[in-house]
């Protein structure tokens, strides 16, 4: 499979296929004898994995790192379920950072009339008085 159909395919960038093979984060892609890359199923398995990957908020040098343990074999099952482990407590994270940002702006909406004017005046009216 030529680049542009993986591309549609996981809709990613071919670009972004490119810096992926770049980094090692996929391995040994073949090519036609044009230099055409080909993807086999192999691929387009790797990319199906990283993509989700990426979606879950994993950094490249997390994957990388995975990846490479992966290849190792089966011996470094345990780090690879650390390394997954750790993603998923510093999504956590994120998730609940941004969940506190989400109640602060739904506090902000429900007392729009009755307290945000007030206090987006108060603020206009100190700027104005800096000569803002």
């Amino acid at each position: 499979m030529k680049i542009a159909e993986v591309s549609k395919r996981y809709a990613i960038s071919a670009d972004t296929l490119r810096y992926y093979e770049r980094v090692g984060l996929l391995r040994h892609v073949p090519r036609m004898e044009s230099g055409v890359r080909d993807y086999a199923e192999a691929d387009c398995q790797r990319i199906e994995f990283v993509k989700c990957m990426r979606d879950a908020g994993m950094p490249i040098e997390a994957l990388s790192e995975y990846l490479q343990l992966f290849e190792q074999g089966d011996e470094t099952a345990p780090r690879r379920k650390e390394i997954l482990m750790e993603q998923r407590d510093l999504l956590q994270q994120r998730i609940a950072a941004m969940q506190q940002g989400l109640d602060r702006l739904n506090a902000k909406i429900d007392t729009y009339d009755t307290h945000m004017l007030e206090t987006e005046r108060r603020m206009r009216q100190a700027e104005l008085a800096d000569g803002r």
